[in-house]
This record gives structure tokens, C-alpha cells and sequence, in this order.
């Protein structure tokens, strides 16, 4: 996300400081071929960069920049104020739901951002046919939030198993300051693969449109409720 200059900048830089502390997701790219299977998603980037290469020394601790342009002097800077009312929200606010059509990460790659993500985040994967390497048509998915096992199989009473979820929700992120942004800013942001993890159907409902701090879930960052079609 490129932060914009006017009223929506505080709330952007608040948002990356926000996923900077969630572990990243790795990038999305074009479909894979046509009922390839996979144990790892071939949207995942294999090489590693030299500082992933790096092990550390035993007993050592993850480093945080602190200087004058890190993102937490940046969140120091930030004035802090209420929440907004939620008033004007509606999930149309933040367009089309898993539309193609955006700049981000995985944007006019031929496949809608639900598919991307599924395909990027689970194993085991089986693409449908037909579809240029689309649409997922089973796999399996670590849950980030449980760390359950789920089985995905594409179908009318079996693909709620495995839903999307938004990291900050969009409910969240309209009261916290996208309510300022452009039309095309909040779709390019509920379409940002950085913002969107596969989880379990069941506990992704169950946690509705809370966004709780980051960290604060046992087994990954912490997020809020978005289902296959729409997002709360």
C-alpha cells in the first residue's frame, strides 16, 4: 500500500505498522498451469533473501528498528483519537469484493483475489480444470489462528470451510480512518494479499468484525471476519 498524502495518510501509516508486525505473506503471481498440483502453492516465492538465509545465534532476539523513518517512530507520531462511529459503513464502501481489477500485489493477473489467496495459502493443491490454473478446487490449509488442519474442497456446501479474512477488518479499518480515503484506495485495500490470510470458516464467523491487537492470538496475527463473497 502506498500511503496517500491528505486525511487518509495517518491512518495508512498506523495500518503498515499494524501488518509490519504480522509475519509477512508472501507474494502472489500469475495462476499456476491447469490442474497442477502442488504440496506448497506455486505462488509462494522460493528463493529467500540473504537475511532469511541467516541463522541467528542461539539465545538471540529479533531486532526492531527504532530510527527516525522506522515505522514505529512513525506510529509515535501519529496524533491518537477516538474511534469514529461505524455510521456510512456498508461492505459496497470498499467495491467489488475479490475484484481483479486493482494495482496491488496479484492485480489483472486473470483470477478473482479469493482464488489468489487460496491458491497461495494452501497445500495440497489441486486447481480446477479449465480455468487457466485459477480457481482452487481442493486442498489443505494450516489454519494461522487454531493451527488445525482443514480440508478444502471446492462446492456449494463445502468452500465456507475455508474463508477469507481481512487482518484489520474493513469495518475496523472505516472507523479508523479509510472512511477518508478514495473509492479506489479502500478497494485496492480490501483486495491487498498483504491484508487477506485463508482461515478456518467456523472461527473466522465466530470472531465477527473484531480487529484485536497484534500478537495477542496464540497461533498468528490476530484479525476479523470476511467470508468467501463479501467481508464485514
Amino acid at each position: 500500500m502506498h500511503a496517500p498524502a491528505g486525511p487518509g495518510r495517518s491512518w495508512y501509516l498506523a495500518v503498515a505498522v499494524v501488518l509490519a508486525s504480522c509475519t509477512a505473506a508472501p507474494p502472489i503471481s500469475a495462476p499456476p498451469s491447469a490442474g497442477a498440483t502442488s504440496t506448497t502453492s506455486p505462488l509462494i516465492s522460493t528463493p529467500l533473501t540473504s537475511r532469511q538465509q541467516e541463522t541467528p545465534p542461539t539465545g538471540s532476539t529479533h531486532s526492531i528498528t527504532t530510527g527516525p523513518d522506522s515505522a514505529l517512530a512513525a506510529l509515535h507520531s501519529l496524533p491518537v483519537r477516538g474511534r469514529a462511529p461505524r455510521t456510512g459503513y456498508s461492505r459496497g464502501r470498499f467495491g467489488n469484493a475479490w475484484t481483479d481489477d486493482v494495482t496491488v500485489n496479484g492485480g489483472h493477473n486473470g483470477c478473482d483475489t479469493r482464488n489468489d489467496v487460496l491458491r497461495r495459502d494452501l497445500a495440497a493443491l489441486v486447481t480446477k480444470a479449465g480455468t487457466q490454473g485459477c480457481v482452487a478446487a481442493s486442498g489443505t490449509l494450516r489454519d494461522p489462528y487454531t493451527g488445525h488442519e482443514v480440508k478444502f474442497l471446492r462446492g456449494e456446501k463445502t468452500s465456507l470451510l475455508v474463508q477469507i479474512d481481512h487482518v484489520v477488518s474493513l469495518s475496523d479499518a472505516w472507523q479508523t480512518g479509510a472512511r477518508a480515503l478514495g473509492a479506489t484506495q479502500r478497494q485496492e485495500l480490501a483486495n491487498d494479499p498483504l491484508e487477506l490470510l485463508a482461515v478456518d470458516g467456523p472461527t473466522n464467523q465466530a470472531k465477527g468484525e473484531v480487529t484485536p491487537p497484534p500478537g495477542s492470538h496464540p497461533t498468528g496475527p490476530t484479525a476479523a471476519n470476511t467470508s468467501p463473497g463479501r467481508s464485514r
